[in-house]
C-alpha cells in the first residue's frame, strides 16, 4: 500500500506517482502561490484541479485534508523525518516549501524573518483586503447599492498598495532578493486587472508597484504556475 493511499482524499483525486507532492487546487491568487513555489523550487509534484464549487471544497475527500474547505492544500509523502505531511494555508505551504528546499527563504535567520514578515502582510493585509474589494467591484457585492463597503475596500487597498510602493522604491524585490514574499504578493497585485479594480485603486498613479508586478510576471515559473492546474479540464 502506498502512503497516499491512507489519505481519503486519494480516493477521488488519485496521485500517478505517490512518491511526489500532491497539490489539491486551483488558479485562484491563493491557489497558483503554491504551484509557482512548486515551479521556482524544482520541486516534483503532481496538480489535482479541485474547483471552488461545494461539490469540490465541500466535499468528505476533501474536508478529510483541509477541514477549512479552502484550497490550496498539499501532501508530501517525503515530509519531515521522512513521514508524509498534509498541509493546508497558503501561506503555511510556502514556509514549508521554502524550507523544506532551502531556496527563496533567506540565507541567515534575520533574511527569513524579514521574508516572512511580507508573506504575512500579504495574508492577513494584501489577500483579505483585495478579495474583499474583488466581490464589492466585480462579483456579488457589486449588485448593493450602498457605496460605503466599496468605498472602505478601495481605500484599504490604496493604502496597501502605497505601503509596498514605498518599500519598493529601492528594491528589485520586496523582502531584498526574490522570495516566497514574491510568490504571496505578485499573484494578488495581478488580481486587480481580473477584477477590473486598477483604476478605483489608481494603478496608474504609481511606479514601483506595476514594475514590480511586471518583473514577477515575466518569470517562466510563475507563468507557468499561475495556469497550474488549469481552469478547465
Amino acid at each position: 500500500m502506498s502512503t497516499l493511499e491512507n489519505f481519503e482524499i486519494n480516493s477521488r483525486w488519485t496521485a500517478q506517482d505517490p512518491s511526489v507532492i500532491q497539490l489539491y487546487s486551483f488558479p485562484t491568487p491563493n491557489g497558483v502561490k503554491a504551484s509557482i513555489a512548486l515551479e521556482e523550487m524544482g520541486l516534483p509534484y503532481e496538480a489535482h484541479r479541485v474547483t471552488l464549487s461545494d461539490s469540490d471544497v465541500k466535499s468528505d475527500e476533501f474536508l478529510s485534508l483541509n477541514p477549512n474547505n479552502k484550497i490550496p492544500a498539499l501532501i508530501d509523502p517525503n515530509g519531515p523525518d521522512g513521514e508524509p505531511i498534509a498541509l493546508w494555508e497558503s501561506g503555511a505551504i510556502l514556509i514549508y516549501l521554502g524550507e523544506k528546499t532551502g531556496k527563496f527563504i533567506g540565507r541567515t535567520d534575520a533574511e527569513k524573518y524579514q521574508i516572512i514578515k511580507w508573506v504575512m502582510f500579504q495574508m492577513g493585509g494584501l489577500g483579505p483586503m483585495f478579495g474583499q474589494l474583488g466581490f464589492f467591484v466585480k462579483f456579488a457585492g457589486s449588485e448593493i447599492d450602498d457605496p460605503r463597503p466599496r468605498e472602505r475596500y478601495v481605500a484599504e487597498a490604496k493604502r496597501l498598495l502605497n505601503v509596498l510602493e514605498g518599500e519598493l522604491a529601492d528594491k528589485e524585490w520586496i523582502a531584498g532578493d526574490y522570495s516566497i514574499a514574491d510568490m504571496a504578493i505578485g499573484p494578488w497585485l495581478a488580481a486587480l486587472d481580473f477584477y477590473g479594480a486598477k483604476e478605483l485603486v489608481g494603478w496608474d498613479g504609481l511606479k514601483n508597484v506595476p514594475a514590480y508586478l511586471e518583473r514577477f510576471l515575466a518569470r517562466p515559473a510563475v507563468q507557468k504556475g499561475r495556469v497550474t492546474p488549469p481552469r478547465e479540464d
